[in-house]
């Protein structure tokens, strides 16, 4: 009774504080005479003034919730996906934010894993296998600034040893490298990012608990950084790419004290674990929402020296060189995947990204007299290390995009033995997917697209009829080039009629194109200089 009292109390203060905010008064989230970060004011918003539809709702999410209330525990719903909610989106994903410390999260479900070292948090499994669900749940932390935290002067692999057994650390950039001190829900709020992230829903009492005008910011579809942009941007780099990657997810403007920042710190990102950016990569364009994503970071100044993958697409040297329409194409066709709810594969994408780097370095390696598949693999190596390096879960990206890469000059072998073995491929969707993408962008045959699409979509008797035809078709542009030699032969011109060819040395034909044949000529689409 009496936290319900001075929760009301905080409320009717927090109402004073709002208007204060839209008399031009100071913010409740400003810096406060010391120079730290002060907390907001609690503000309750019932749904008739939040409108969030109870039917977006994840029912597992809500279970979660209602399992630490009925345990004596404060949850709500929190961050991203109550701002999706305020805005009539059903979310991704639902997180979940309580005052439980990690150990009795877990002790209340049968399904949960305590993971992180940076930040401790549980993931409360549903389901099994493709079908499985993850909740997050977070700890309430303490907001506590970078004077208070212990420092080292490493990083998360060089300072492992002095990280051992402490909450709060800091590299000597100001730099969270260990968070996990418990706090109020109040300062929970504080220590997060934007103030559209900082919402926590109950859905039980259907009230949204709002510190920093975060459901006023969302009206606005502005965003806006908790506190002081400059020393958030230090604490954690990555808010960098997240402020660009939710201005073009949600069509949000960027308000300009966070905005200011931006280009003067993206240094920071130097400091940040390669695996961390590659990831923030992958969420930049995998959200639905890639082109928007790659225009904002243009736009900020941070399409160049941030991600070297994206520095092989939109360095302003590649803007000619007839990748930016394919890379358009591609990026167009996972967000119409993502829109539609369909699956994207992180592998995909990257190798539709990364294809001209292949062909680039491949062609260079051919003009030194190296064979065509030797060279296209020597070329995949070359890129994988300049434009990914060594991060987490490079094995499985390489097979699949080495696999995708690798397909192409091999849909142009259309005899019974090797169609047979590139169709059963188990990532041959994808390949004919890749092969589809370049010849929309002018690079391969469509005509060869189509005649796979038939291929595989056929029984038996009628790929032998498919086979057959192909074969007529490919003697058929062999034989052309005879009445040309024979019609240079009977212009009487000077020197032999006939001239020797030099014999190549064994087994160097079979390599050539890696068909296995002496005379087989180019194909037509491999590497897309057709």
């Amino acid at each position: 009774m009496i936290k319900n009292f001075i929760d009301k109390l905080l409320g009717k203060a927090s109402q004073g504080g709002r208007i204060a905010g839209r008399l031009g008064l100071r913010r409740p989230d400003a810096q406060d005479a010391g120079g730290r970060h002060a907390v907001g004011q609690r503000i309750e918003v019932p749904r008739e003034q939040h409108g969030i539809d109870p039917r977006l709702l994840d029912e597992r999410a809500v279970k979660v919730v209602t399992t630490l209330q009925d345990a004596g525990f404060e949850a709500y719903i929190v961050g991203g996906a109550v701002r999706d909610l305020l805005l009539g989106h059903r979310p991704k994903d639902f997180d979940v934010a309580t005052n439980a410390t990690p150990e009795q999260v877990k002790a209340l479900f049968r399904r949960a894993f305590i993971i992180g070292r940076r930040f401790r948090i549980v993931h409360v499994v549903y389901g099994r296998g493709r079908e499985h669900e993850v909740i997050e749940v977070s700890t309430f932390r303490a907001y506590l600034d970078a004077s208070a935290a212990e420092q080292v002067e490493g990083n998360e692999k060089t300072s492992k040893g002095e990280l051992a057994g402490k909450s709060h650390v800091v590299d000597a950039s100001g730099r969270v490298l260990r968070d996990n001190v418990w706090g109020p829900q109040d300062e929970d709020a504080a220590r997060r990012d934007f103030t559209v992230n900082a919402l926590y829903y109950d859905p039980k009492r259907e009230i949204v608990v709002d510190y920093h005008h975060g459901i006023e910011d969302a009206k606005q579809r502005l965003l806006r950084m908790i506190g002081d942009p400059e020393t958030r941007y230090r604490e954690d780099p990555v808010r960098i790419i997240r402020v660009v990657r939710f201005a073009a997810k949600l069509g949000f403007a960027i308000e300009p004290a966070t905005r200011a920042p931006i280009l003067r710190m993206a240094d920071l990102l130097g400091n940040v674990p390669a695996s961390r950016l590659f990831d923030e990569m992958i969420k930049l364009l995998q959200t639905g929402h890639a082109l928007a994503s790659l225009e904002e970071l243009r736009r900020q100044g941070l399409h160049r020296g941030v991600f070297p993958i994206l520095d092989a697409v939109l360095d302003d040297a590649h803007r000619h060189d007839g990748r930016e329409k394919f890379i358009h194409l591609a990026l167009s066709d996972t967000d119409r995947r993502v829109q539609d709810g369909r699956p994207v594969a992180p592998s995909f994408m990257l190798a539709c990204m990364l294809w001209h780097d292949v062909v680039k370095r491949r062609d260079r390696l051919r003009a030194q007299g190296e064979p065509a598949m030797p060279a296209l693999l020597q070329a995949i190596d070359q890129v994988f290390d300049a434009r990914i390096g060594d991060i987490s879960g490079r094995g499985k990206l390489a097979t699949d995009m080495r696999e995708i890469w690798t397909m192409q000059p091999r849909f142009e072998r259309r005899t019974p033995s090797s169609a047979e073995a590139l169709s059963a491929q188990p990532r041959f969707r994808a390949g004919f997917d890749f092969l589809a993408l370049r010849a929309e962008a002018g690079e391969a045959d469509p005509a060869l697209v189509q005649w796979w699409e038939r291929y595989a979509a056929a029984a038996a008797p009628d790929r032998h009829g498919l086979l057959e035809a192909a074969r007529q078709e490919d003697q058929q542009r062999r034989s052309t080039a005879v009445p040309e030699t024979a019609a240079a032969e009977a212009s009487g011109a000077a020197g032999p009629r006939k001239r020797r060819r030099r014999r190549k040395p064994a087994g160097a034909a079979a390599g050539e194109g890696g068909s296995g044949a002496a005379t087989a000529p180019a194909p037509a689409g491999d590497g897309g200089d057709d």
